[in-house]
């Protein structure tokens, strides 16, 4: 689809660029490709499947590198689209993100439905305000690649996985519960910042209902988390004496990366004065 508007674009006007173009047709279907390649709804089918299939490194490439290309794109012709094409595909996005990873038990789709749900919050500034889609960006891959290191770190797919962390790196539990909190948007972490400087925004515009609806649909994404969170943490899975000793036994390699983005991911709220500045 791309391909097809880059050649009308050409066609039209001569050039490779489409910051001068007029013609809603081919504007419309740039912003359709770059949606399927971001996995807004209604064109995310293929997102948590393929996340699925793949190794959880690669999962995190899928959800965190391969936005910023599509998203810049985005930036550059976001006064070309129609304001209500965005808000339309971005309350999609957070009403299935939020819906998806309710019934999941798998790490990689939940991440996926999460992924979803916060380029639906990325859609809905856009036009306003893009600046604060860079923000938003930044700050959800800042969320997300902890996350997956912890995954990676313990070979943790599922909730079932997840669930033995307790007695294998309990360090690594505490880090995966407060992202989680985090991704979820709960005060007075760094994840509510985007989403109280993006709905004091769109209450700026007048968009009152589409600002509630998001509201609502974040409060099911920080249940999922929170769900997780339980079947973690609070809940002991089976097992046996020796293998609750087993954290004790290890010395587990530090990593440098690790609590430095876990400290950005929780402690950035302070900060947001200069940020929005």
């Amino acid at each position: 689809i791309i391909l097809m508007a880059i050649t009308l674009n050409y066609k039209q006007l001569g050039t490779w660029m489409f910051q001068q173009q007029t013609n809603n047709l081919t504007i419309t279907m740039v912003l359709i490709s770059l949606s399927m390649k971001l996995g807004l709804a209604p064109f995310h089918y293929w997102l948590p499947e393929v996340t699925q299939g793949i190794e959880l490194h690669t999962g995190l490439i899928l959800l965190t590198w391969q936005k910023i290309a599509p998203l810049s794109i985005l930036f550059q012709i976001y006064n070309l689209i129609n304001p209500t094409i965005t808000l339309i595909l971005a309350i999609l996005s957070i009403f299935i993100g939020a819906w998806g990873g309710l019934n999941q038990t798998q790490m990689r789709k939940i991440m996926a439905y999460s992924s979803i749900t916060h380029m639906g919050w990325m859609m809905a500034i856009i036009s306003f305000n893009p600046s604060l889609t860079l923000l938003n960006l930044t700050i959800y891959i800042i969320l997300t690649i902890p996350m997956f290191m912890v995954l990676t770190m313990n070979k943790s797919t599922s909730i079932n996985s997840t669930s033995l962390l307790w007695n294998k790196t309990p360090t690594t539990l505490a880090i995966m519960s407060i992202t989680l909190l985090s991704l979820g948007g709960l005060p007075p972490l760094t994840g509510f910042l985007p989403k109280w400087i993006i709905i004091t925004e769109l209450l700026k515009n007048d968009c009152t209902i589409l600002t509630t609806m998001m509201a609502i649909m974040a409060l099911l994404n920080l249940y999922f988390y929170t769900r997780l969170i339980y079947s973690t943490s609070l809940t002991m899975f089976p097992t046996n004496n020796n293998s609750k000793m087993f954290s004790h036994l290890t010395n587990p390699k530090f990593n440098f990366i690790l609590p430095t983005l876990t400290t950005m991911s929780t402690m950035t709220l302070p900060l947001s004065p200069l940020l929005i500045a």
